[in-house]
């Protein structure tokens, strides 16, 4: 596909999804499981914007990690948190927490939050994606890994890219930078 046209296409993605989440759908009170087995809950996050990401080690898009490890340590002073939300739905990830957060740790140096690992879509879902379908529709929920969400500090989505939009991209520092 001609850049021109991929550029067009992110656009017109992140203007579709670009509609905060209703109050009661809001990203602080959601809870995740932690890759270390602690929870990981949102609340503790309250007031600072959020970059997520559903990832998976053995992907085409795993290299993306050094960028979102690029854009935590450039933007965490000023309060962005990045969080890797690792995921099997699309048969990428490994099989564990420790193995996912060892591959992190040594080939990346990830030292953002993680979830365990989580369902994207069907059923057993996690209430994140949920609230997207909810407030988006289906096409904003992730069609493959290292699919991106800007939380602002009020708990609103603000945006959101596809797999093919790179995280360290103009468009997406742009975007964190005006919830910062």
């Amino acid at each position: 596909m001609p850049r021109l046209v991929q550029a067009a296409l992110a656009l017109v993605f992140v203007f579709a999804t670009a509609a905060p989440l209703m109050a009661a759908e809001r990203v602080h009170g959601l809870e995740f499981p932690g890759i270390d087995g602690e929870a990981l809950d949102l609340d503790r996050f309250e007031g600072q914007p959020l970059l997520l990401a559903n990832t998976a080690s053995r992907c085409g898009f795993t290299q993306q990690y050094a960028a979102l490890q690029d854009l935590w340590q450039r933007y965490r002073d000023q309060g962005l948190v990045v969080i890797g939300m690792p995921s099997g739905d699309f048969n990428q990830e490994l099989a564990d927490a420790e193995a996912i957060r060892s591959f992190c740790e040594v080939n990346f140096g990830i030292d953002f939050p993680m979830t365990d690992k989580l369902a994207t879509r069907g059923p057993d879902r996690h209430p994140f994606f949920a609230a997207v379908e909810a407030q988006l529709g289906a096409a904003a929920l992730p069609r493959w890994n290292f699919h991106k969400y800007l939380v602002d500090r009020d708990g609103n989505l603000v945006a959101a890219w596809p797999s093919q939009v790179r995280p360290d991209s103009a468009e997406i520092r742009r975007a964190i930078q005006s919830v910062l």
